[in-house]
């Protein structure tokens, strides 16, 4: 299986002449954008396909003695995004039963069928509601968290909601690092659960933070609504083109906005942090310049938001512990 998972990385290296797959996958989904397809695969094929990293990454782990049923619920919020879930489900002994969501079809079927075209005996089938299965794995929104909880009431399950990403300045990073962390708050217009949509930064300073083009027309439109009704409110805001900063002590309401939030010391960020864990994915930071015991180990440099390592869990939750675990 292994073999299988470095073969789909080789044939991804020439994903981009895909135009046809490239183009209906953004016609399912207008949020899509063809150069968010694009960092996505790439992404996942540097840090996800390598076999150093696999091998690396799976010597943790000991696969299942027996198969079983595992029933995948994807999300479809940004491009591939239930990809990694298929890989462990996979790599961890199981079967997957597979439902894509209708907004990212287009990309995970075309996945799958290379998969298949590699190992056509993969164990890859479709999801139906009316089957039983052993475990159960599903990302939605709050709402359809509800509705799995309620479904995989008597399975075990492995549930994912909403969750935001933050970053911690320290009022010294260099342009680069602004630059990069622009990139991790417009990356797949705003709506991966690692996106940047808080920024913390030393009272008494004020953020340098750099513009970024917005590309998709859906989030161009969701932008231009959103300045317009802020200014109707009489709410100043600061415009970087692709993002609107306004200054808050909560996560933003909108797509495309993100909360500046002042902090006195860094033991006042840690507080808030460990308060708010169950809502954070990620927290972007200079590594050297943080306490380094901030909540549940997931702070990164910037630029680093949007390529997980094979190590970085959805939720801080272990997913192949889960699907490896025989209980």
């Amino acid at each position: 299986m292994i073999d299988t998972f470095v073969e789909l990385g080789n044939r991804l290296k020439h994903f981009s002449q895909q135009t046809e797959v490239i183009h209906n996958a953004v016609a399912a989904n207008p949020w899509f954008t063809p150069h968010d397809i694009l960092r996505s695969v790439e992404a996942i094929r540097h840090t996800m396909l390598r076999r150093e990293s696999i091998e690396a990454w799976l010597e943790h782990y000991t696969p299942v003695a027996s198969p079983k049923r595992v029933a995948l619920i994807m999300a479809g919020n940004i491009p591939l995004v239930g990809f990694f879930d298929l890989m462990c489900t996979l790599l961890s002994g199981n079967e997957c039963h597979l439902k894509p969501s209708s907004k990212d079809s287009v990309l995970m079927h075309y996945i799958i069928d290379e998969l298949r075209s590699i190992r056509p005996n993969i164990a890859i089938y479709d999801y139906s509601p009316t089957e039983h299965y052993d475990m159960a794995i599903a990302t939605g929104g709050d709402e359809a968290n509800r509705y799995f909880k309620e479904h995989f009431a008597t399975t075990r399950h492995l549930l994912r909601g909403s969750r935001h990403s933050i970053a911690v300045l320290s009022g010294n990073e260099s342009k680069e690092e602004l630059s990069a962390l622009a990139t991790d708050i417009t990356a797949y217009s705003g709506l991966g659960c690692r996106s940047v949509s808080m920024i913390f930064y030393p009272q008494g300073t004020t953020p340098k933070l750099a513009s970024h083009p917005a590309v998709c027309t859906k989030l161009k439109q969701s932008l231009r609504m959103r300045k317009a009704l802020l200014k109707m409110q009489g709410v100043e805001f600061a415009d970087y083109d692709g993002y609107i900063a306004t200054l808050g002590t909560t996560f933003p309401a909108a797509l495309g906005e993100v909360t500046l939030h002042a902090y006195t010391t860094l033991s006042d960020v840690e507080i808030w942090l460990r308060e708010h864990s169950e809502d954070i994915q990620c927290v972007v930071s200079h590594l050297d310049t943080l306490t380094p015991h901030l909540p549940f180990g997931r702070t990164i440099a910037f630029g680093s938001a949007q390529y997980p390592t094979l190590m970085d869990y959805a939720d801080g939750i272990d997913t192949m512990a889960f699907l490896t675990s025989e209980r």
